[in-house]
């Protein structure tokens, strides 16, 4: 049985019904893995395929779009099939057309109401990726505790193993123990987000509406979220202007963006090299020179 067959017979459990696949015809989907639009005759699927020591970031990614999907917000593609067929891991989602214009406004309504959801602590129940690195989600009651320890120190840790130098890493580990500076009364709850959430990761669909998606979801301060928009290219100004309404932004967030995006950074920094590390130490420094 071919790779194709394995997926259809995947497919067809999960809908109750016989599914027949057509040719995959690729499509892009980033850097990471493999994309695809395959006819059928129950319509068209999206599918995403890996290596086999992909299916965890699969299984991830599925149940981060079944979270964020609970929250009745934002449109999200439904999350079909995923497994192993031979030597290849699957992830067979919803095709959604997208392409079409809509509001930005009502992507930013949505977000804030996304961000509503929240749980009593903050990571989630199972680890998932940041693009292809590890995103460690372990539960933790106290915010600068998680954001230091699972996101920053983790980040931290992989740069000096890809041999980023000692100064500019001190100075982040420093940062590390200075995080309450920078909190000034903030004291964010555990809203549900999206956690990868730049401009690549949201459209809108056919029919006008704003839909997310390559989630890299985790309970956080709702601000991470909003900083990363923010980080390549940013969204419209109708997006956070409604966002803003729905939900104001507490003083302070202008300075906690760059600390919250450096995350970002540096793991652009594990994955590609090149200029984030300068980058990165960039924003180390002038996140110190706010509390020398």
């Amino acid at each position: 049985m071919d790779f194709w067959q394995e997926v259809e017979q995947s497919l067809s459990a999960t809908l109750g019904s016989r599914v027949r696949l057509d040719v995959p015809s690729a499509v892009s989907g980033g850097s990471i893995n493999q994309a695809f639009r395959v006819e059928s005759n129950k319509g068209p699927f999206f599918a995403k395929v890996n290596t086999a020591d992909g299916l965890d970031m699969f299984a991830a990614e599925a149940e981060g779009l079944e979270e964020l999907q609970q929250s009745v917000s934002l449109r999200v593609p439904n999350p079909l099939a995923w497994g192993l067929a031979g030597q290849q891991a699957f992830l067979v989602l919803e095709y959604l057309e997208l392409g079409g214009s809509g509001s930005s406004a009502a992507l930013g309504e949505g977000l804030a109401a996304m961000h509503r959801v929240t749980s009593d602590q903050f990571g989630w129940y199972r680890n998932n990726t940041i693009g292809s690195t590890e995103q460690h989600n372990r539960h933790e009651a106290d915010w600068l505790i998680f954001f230091g320890e699972y996101r920053l120190r983790f980040q931290l840790d992989l740069a000096v193993a890809r041999g980023a130098g000692s100064r500019s890493m001190d100075q982040g580990y420093r940062l590390i123990e200075c995080l309450a500076d920078f909190m000034d009364g903030h004291e964010p709850e555990p809203s549900l987000l999206h956690g990868d959430l730049w401009s690549g990761n949201y459209a809108f669909t056919r029919a006008g509406e704003p839909t997310i998606f390559d989630p890299a979801v985790y309970y956080g301060d709702r601000e991470a979220d909003l900083a990363m928009t923010e980080l390549f290219g940013g969204f419209s100004r109708e997006f956070y202007a409604a966002y803003r309404q729905a939900w104001p932004l507490e003083a302070g967030y202008s300075i906690r963006k760059k600390l919250y995006n450096l995350y970002h950074v540096l793991n652009h920094f594990n994955l590609f090299g090149g200029g984030y590390l300068s980058q990165a130490q960039g924003m180390i420094d002038s996140l110190l020179s706010e509390i020398r």
